[in-house]
């Protein structure tokens, strides 16, 4: 058993009051994973984009009490794990680390390394891998622990996309959502996942391919084949083209056919402004004014007792794998064309 083992959470993080939105839309923009352009001409942009974006933004938060939930809603998954964790060491520390807002990986880092852990487990609450999620926390987490000197052997968990908690917590919420549906009602449901620039999925990005597996292993797992159901995609912004379809197309298609819609988050896995706002309101005004006889959502995980045991079974599974990075399947989930999967190196 191992003694003293840290877990880091990652996420993307949110702002904590409202003049913390356009330091956190800079800190989200000027990451080179997102905005893919030379330093100089990335920070401008960024600053340009936070200044014009963070009043619509402020709104956004204003509509759900003025701050991200994302920050409590991970510490409840984190207190949860380290129960959950307990049987693994002798003593556990669960970190959270933010992409663009505190706490950021060198706060993470520096408390981590205070501690001493004898082991560190890297858990990326993004069940999907994006060069932009995963891939940019990953690297920002490097540079942090190497300037806090943490030296402890480090195990990554890149994906879990359908690993059995995260997909069983995902069907049990789906069965609850359809017992409150009547039987027969004609009905859609969309998976819908936060949606990224074509041009970075053609670059190789594996996150679609993983969108896709988890989405098939919930429904499977839900017992409901006859769901008429399909992937779409939410959060389009800027004048680039976006994977799809979008959610907002699949929405005023249900209008047209007279579908009811039961909508799965398929990439979130806490409530933050994608699910409250976007989902919740602005998405449920246009089913109602496309003519939608009825729409739902259906709840993150959050801290689902199901997928709060999957995520303490993948971090076993990295103890006592001596790779330093696997999936929660062991080794590669992606075809050949993604090259940008972090195992590209493997068969």
């Amino acid at each position: 058993m191992t003694a003293r083992l840290g877990v880091v959470l990652f996420n993307l993080g949110g702002p904590d009051a409202p003049e913390a939105v356009r330091p956190f839309l800079f800190n989200l923009f000027k990451d080179k994973a997102i905005i893919r352009l030379p330093w100089g001409l990335r920070h401008l942009v960024a600053w340009l984009i936070a200044r014009r974006r963070s009043p619509v933004a402020a709104e956004i938060y204003h509509r759900i009490g003025g701050r991200s939930p994302i920050m409590p809603e991970t510490q409840k998954q984190a207190a949860a794990l380290s129960k959950a964790l307990r049987h693994l060491a002798d003593d556990v520390k669960v970190v959270i680390a933010m992409r663009y807002w505190h706490p950021f990986s060198r706060e993470a880092a520096e408390t981590l390394a205070q501690w001493r852990p004898e082991r560190v487990i890297l858990l990326p609450l993004y069940p999907q891998f994006s060069t932009t999620t995963t891939q940019s926390s990953l690297e920002d987490w490097r540079k942090s622990a190497e300037r806090a000197g943490l030296t402890a052997p480090t195990g990554t968990l890149c994906c879990y996309p359908r690993a059995e908690g995260w997909v069983l917590a995902q069907a049990d919420l789906l069965r609850d959502a359809l017992a409150g549906v009547g039987e027969g009602a004609p009905m859609r449901l969309p998976c819908s996942a936060h949606g990224l620039p074509k041009k970075i999925v053609e670059g190789g990005d594996p996150y679609p391919h993983q969108v896709e597996l988890g989405a098939k292993a919930i429904i499977a797992a839900s017992g409901r084949d006859d769901l008429d159901w399909r992937v779409s995609y939410q959060s389009r912004v800027g004048p680039l083209e976006w994977i799809g379809p979008s959610t907002e197309a699949e929405i005023k298609r249900a209008g047209r056919d007279g579908k009811g819609l039961l909508v799965l988050p398929i990439a979130f896995v806490s409530e933050h402004s994608e699910t409250l706002v976007e989902l919740d309101i602005e998405y449920a005004e246009l089913a109602r004014k496309s003519g939608v006889p009825f729409y739902r959502r259906i709840p993150a995980v959050g801290d689902h007792p199901l997928f709060i045991a999957g995520l303490a079974a993948m971090v076993g599974h990295a103890l006592r794998d001596p790779a330093e990075l696997r999936s929660a399947e062991g080794g590669r989930l992606c075809p050949r064309s993604c090259g940008a999967c972090p195992h590209r190196g493997e068969a």
